[in-house]
């Protein structure tokens, strides 16, 4: 089974994606990371993120693997380089959207990401999952939450890597990247027309977990 989870940031797409994966035994794939490591490498490399084709050679020819990590999350290779951890920076966030919506640097991820999903049993979450990366998936998830809300978990989030920003500012930055990535020309953030929409303001993960897995479970054996 190919299992889409779609959102917008800080909806709970990575957390819930790897709870599900784990409780299922399937692998899980982090597509955002991919386009998070070519931003980091892009700006690493001096490429501007409006060079579009720059940037689409850059990630066809980047290699990007994962290896389980610990408490579930993947580690992220480019080649043989370890970049988990670089590519969580602010500044990969800041230039991500602008990079990710490049149609060259979105083909080169898409193949890599199909290929990926080609031997099934995968939680894939993302922004497009459902709707361009993989339409036959055979359950697609909306995540999403207010505003305030997913600022408050991306601000605890980088509060605890060490990094200080206020509820405003995360608000700010939450809205604008919904609006760039809405907005774009290829590959919009949007609900696929079948997929289960899921608020997650008010609930706790358990719960995320338990109704998603309760969805997969019905159309496993059904």
């Amino acid at each position: 089974m190919i299992i889409a989870i779609d959102g917008p940031a800080g909806a709970g797409k990575s957390t819930i994606s790897r709870l599900l994966a784990d409780r299922f035994g399937w692998p899980y794939l982090d597509t955002g990371a991919m386009y998070r490591t070519v931003t980091l490498l892009a700006l690493e490399q001096g490429i501007h993120p409006d060079a579009g084709p720059e940037l689409g050679q850059l990630a066809r020819n980047l290699e990007i693997g994962f290896q389980p990590g610990p408490g579930g999350v993947p580690r992220v290779f480019a080649g043989c380089r370890e970049v988990t951890d670089a590519i969580r920076s602010q500044e990969v966030s800041a230039n991500v959207s602008e990079v990710s919506a490049h149609a060259r640097v979105r083909e080169a991820m898409v193949a890599q990401q199909r290929a990926i999903a080609a031997a099934g049993d995968v939680v894939m979450d993302g922004r497009d999952i459902g709707t361009v990366v993989c339409p036959g998936a055979d359950v697609k998830i909306f995540l999403t939450a207010s505003n305030g809300e997913r600022a408050r978990r991306r601000r605890l989030e980088l509060e605890g890597k060490g990094a200080q920003i206020s509820q405003e500012q995360m608000e700010r930055e939450i809205a604008a990247r919904d609006d760039y990535d809405s907005s774009r020309e290829v590959a919009p953030l949007k609900a696929a027309a079948d997929a289960v929409i899921v608020d997650t303001t008010e609930m706790n993960i358990d719960k995320v977990v338990d109704m998603v897995s309760a969805i997969i479970r019905e159309k496993r054996d059904g």
